[in-house]
């Protein structure tokens, strides 16, 4: 490869937006190289930076009463969130919680804009407490002890301030809500249900005796669904009492905001991986009026309203457009008549050293697996190379997301477009148990189906050989956390199919990982995969450690060594058992990253080693 990987990798990202009374935007942006606050406070003005640290600042939110601005912050990225608060009057920082040991999970402010609530695992690091804490007058207080280990998180407050509204993860497609007493901490569960239910994203509703959230309550699709409280005793009731607002048809609504004090609502409907963004109000409890919203062909993410539901900012991203914030004010009427409702963009972070016409966007296909299934995909081939019978052949990267309930969508990657102007292909399948597709299509894996998806992707590679531009002897499996285990699995289970691979952060023992891995993640992972008690021997089966003598290709191996999610251990026991098997191997573990390469440097470093060992072995 002869293409510069810094200049791809100098494109910038602004996200996160959130919006103060007075009109102003505060928002994330890793224009220093890791990701900052930065505020605006008109379209298009040159922003102002907010933090300076080294560390990457992973969250930001504006006070409704606009007086402070509340962000996180970890160490070495190792996901140890600290709470902070900005004065925006005068940049003063003040550290809200020094707990280094625990992770702080932000949730929300107090309508009065004065007190803000939280998880954290301070108590157990197993388990996340509801807290809360009065900005005036210093400690957190531990409002709901948790008696379950594993994920929770503070969602919203009531609009009265008196309740909060708790989401618990049971699993990647289970959850549970519990509106908890902000006076005594008692806590209600409002979501009983049979079988696995997702409940996302939940707000009260604009009188307080409801709650509005994403559900597959009633649909395979998640839908826009409000859960009347009164009626929410068992089981049976929540199920009658979970009434369809907005419905994706075969698509999900996969984020919502909604301003509870006039009824302004905005949602997003994730079509085969590209965003509709609407806008409008709701014109009665469980029926909305909304208008489409201008936006480039992308992906919508972190969709928030302004504290009095009049605007409406989110993340747009496209495959050659890198993330900026767009801002849209909703409609007071819709109607018929009404044409799509403008946005206007805020931020324009640099594009590097690539322009953003140079970015090319990947075509949609679907090619059928093992049992007849069609699988989606986005495939792309470089410039020049020709779609007919004559043509020269190119090796193809098969870029495999993480998760695995997660989705490989169309947003802005350089790691795509550098690839491609190195003349690799690249094809990025979301194989079954990928979210997006709804909640059968997400369950297709689960625990003893696991390799089911493994076999995707050797139809994925079987349906790229047919290919007249792929060359056959030239295909890597390259793919991070999750997607790290789908290239080790592949390379022992079809050790034939592979030039090259790339494992980052992947799991090559799911027994060590399970033991290792975060003790708050243990049983939310268990669920998914199988548990250590009663699916071990399984388990062990599907573990790539133990199949590594049938590796027959070069592999690169990156970690961080503050990975609390998969444990640096999973790289070193793979990258010495492959070695010992006389196959070339490369490993980079950065000692000050995690879970994620946060930092620029590491990031062109990472690239820079796994474009040369491409270079030699492809």
């Amino acid at each position: 490869m002869t293409e510069n990987v810094k200049r791809y990798f100098t494109a910038r990202k602004t996200t996160t937006p959130t919006l103060a009374p007075d009109g102003r935007l505060a928002f994330l942006a890793d224009t220093t190289g890791t990701t900052q606050v930065w505020t605006a406070d008109e379209p298009g003005a040159w922003p102002r930076q907010r933090t300076f640290y080294d560390e990457r600042v992973s969250f930001v939110s504006w006070s409704p009463a606009g007086g402070s601005v509340v962000f996180g912050k970890d160490a070495g990225a190792d996901e140890h969130d600290q709470l902070f608060r900005l004065d925006p009057a005068t940049n003063a920082v003040e550290q809200l919680t020094d707990d280094p040991d625990a992770i702080h999970r932000w949730g929300a402010w107090h309508p009065d804009g004065d007190r803000i609530a939280f998880a954290a695992n301070r108590r157990d690091a197993a388990t996340f407490d509801v807290y809360a804490m009065d900005l005036d007058s210093g400690d957190p207080e531990l409002l709901s002890e948790s008696d379950e280990e594993g994920f929770l998180s503070v969602a919203a407050w009531g609009p009265d301030g008196d309740r909060l509204v708790v989401q618990r993860s049971r699993a990647s497609s289970d959850d549970d809500l519990y509106v908890v007493d902000a006076a005594t901490g008692e806590r209600r569960h409002v979501t009983p249900h049979d079988g696995q239910v997702r409940y996302r994203q939940p707000i009260f509703g604009p009188d307080g005796d409801a709650l509005y959230c994403l559900s597959d309550a009633n649909a395979d699709a998640k839908e826009l669904v409000r859960i009347d409280l009164a009626a929410a005793t068992d089981a049976d009731a929540v199920a009658d009492s979970t009434e369809t607002v907005v419905s994706g048809g075969e698509w999900s609504i996969d984020g919502f905001a909604l301003d509870a004090a006039t009824g302004r609502l905005a949602l997003t409907r994730n079509v085969d991986g590209y965003s509709e963004l609407r806008v409008g109000r709701l014109t009665d409890a469980t029926e909305a009026a909304l208008a489409d919203a201008e936006i480039p062909d992308g992906v919508v993410h972190d969709l928030t309203l302004g504290p009095d539901g009049e605007r409406v900012a989110a993340t747009v991203s496209a495959p050659d457009l890198n993330h900026s914030v767009f801002v849209a004010d909703p409609p007071e009427e819709v109607s018929e008549s009404l044409d799509a409702v403008p946005t206007e963009r805020w931020t324009r972070p640099s594009p590097g050293g690539v322009e953003l016409d140079a970015y090319d966007s990947p075509d949609l296909v679907r090619y059928e697996t093992f049992d007849g299934r069609e699988i989606p995909a986005y495939f792309t081939l470089p410039d020049g190379v020709a779609e007919g019978p004559e043509t020269s052949e190119v090796p193809v990267v098969v870029d495999i997301h993480g998760g695995p309930h997660h989705q490989r969508r169309p947003w802005f990657r350089p790691i795509r477009q550098y690839f491609l102007d190195a003349g690799y292909a690249v094809f990025e399948p979301n194989v079954r148990g990928s979210s997006g597709y709804g909640r059968e299509y997400a369950a297709l894996d689960d625990v003893e189906k696991r390799m089911d998806s493994v076999r995707d992707i050797a139809k994925a590679v079987e349906w790229l050989r047919d290919r007249p531009q792929i060359d056959p002897d030239g295909v890597v499996a390259y793919g991070r956390s999750y997607g790290g285990f789908m290239v080790l699995a592949a390379i022992t289970e079809y050790p034939d199919l592979w030039a090259a691979a790339v494992d980052f952060v992947g799991i090559a023992n799911w027994v060590t990982f399970l033991e290792n891995t975060g003790d708050w993640r243990r049983s939310h992972r268990e669920a998914e995969y199988g548990s250590l008690a009663d699916d071990r021997e399984f388990l062990e089966s599907i573990s790539p450690i133990h199949s590594a003598d049938e590796i027959r290709c070069p592999l690169f191996v990156q970690h961080g060594a503050n990975d609390p999610r998969v444990p640096v251990g999973e790289a070193r026991q793979i990258a010495d058992e492959v070695e010992s098997q006389g196959v070339p191997v490369e490993t980079l573990v950065f000692e000050d990253e995690g879970h994620h390469t946060t930092k620029l440097d590491n990031r062109i470093e990472m690239f820079e080693r796994i474009a040369a060992f491409l270079d030699e072995h492809v």
